[in-house]
């Protein structure tokens, strides 16, 4: 099993025929991702890698069952494609878009939960159910099939530390991209309650970052899951008061501390890594006495 996406999600490319959706939907159906249509207005009719390419998402989901759609749009139209999405019916929207305003954030995370779907993102790198389904940007090489489950703030800390479980024969189920920005659609509570109860999924690791307080509310769920979490912190130096690359990464008032999310992760039995290439050893440590 997986979590959120699988095998027989069906994904329709938003932006397809920019050089961000172009490049990337190679490599998603190079993984074996399901893209059955694609959208870029004024280019309805025409292919692009052989998926046929619609003038709206709408028009899309008349000829195709639709799972989840996944965002190339400019960060000033994003809002617009991702409502375009939710208000044609699909449940699962990953937006890859960066710089997004926070208001237009806040419009699409409000929308989705009027209508029950799930919003990835946005600032995200997507989400991968290893072997079967792959949405956003991640190198296809760094995922292997497994039963460590991963949810992630940061893309580039996130292929780090799973290409580094792969490489010592660790595979993952899903690995999900909340993304970077202040206002997301899913949170870390969120994707861990998915994880404990996804059968395939034995160990969860969380890769977090200072500012805000996502890190402490998930310590709060951890403390009643069933499954071992490890976790890697990311901004251990950063100074007070500067954003480091992300905007929800930000200690503001002396709250989103690295201290205080390690102890909060600690006091729950959480263990936390140092640095990041420790994680897998944890996990086999995790794994010898299970």
């Amino acid at each position: 099993m997986a979590i959120i996406i699988d095998e027989n999600t069906n994904v329709v490319v938003q932006g397809i025929s920019g050089k961000q959706g172009h490049f990337h939907t190679k490599q998603m159906l190079a993984y074996g991702t399901k893209i059955v249509a694609g959208t870029s207005p004024g280019k309805g009719g025409t292919t692009i890698e052989g998926i046929p390419v619609y003038d709206s998402v709408r028009a899309a989901c008349e000829d195709y069952r639709i799972d989840a759609s996944v965002i190339f749009i400019p960060a000033s139209i994003a809002k617009d494609a991702a409502l375009e999405a939710l208000e044609a019916g699909i449940k699962v929207v990953v937006v890859v878009t960066e710089h997004i305003p926070v208001h237009d954030e806040m419009a699409i995370v409000a929308y989705a939960k009027r209508v029950n779907a799930v919003v990835i993102g946005p600032n995200t790198f997507g989400i991968v159910s290893s072997g079967k389904c792959k949405i956003g940007i991640p190198p296809n090489q760094f995922f292997l099939p497994g039963s460590v489950g991963v949810v992630a703030r940061s893309g580039t800390l996130t292929y780090e530390i799973v290409g580094n479980l792969t490489a010592q024969g660790i595979g993952q189920s899903t690995v999900v991209g909340m993304g970077g920005d202040r206002v997301v659609g899913l949170t870390f509570v969120d994707v861990l309650r998915e994880f404990e109860q996804d059968p395939e999924t034995k160990v969860v690791v969380l890769i977090g970052e200072i500012g805000g307080n996502a890190e402490e509310e998930a310590s709060q769920y951890i403390e009643k899951m069933t499954k071992p979490v490890v976790a890697y912190i990311a901004g251990k130096s950063a100074p007070p008061g500067k954003r480091m690359g992300h905007a929800g990464a930000i200690i503001e008032r002396g709250n989103g501390t690295y201290e205080g999310k390690v102890n909060a992760l600690t006091l729950v039995g959480a263990r936390v890594a140092e640095l990041p290439f420790e994680v897998p050893g944890i996990v086999k440590e995790i794994f010898n006495k299970c």
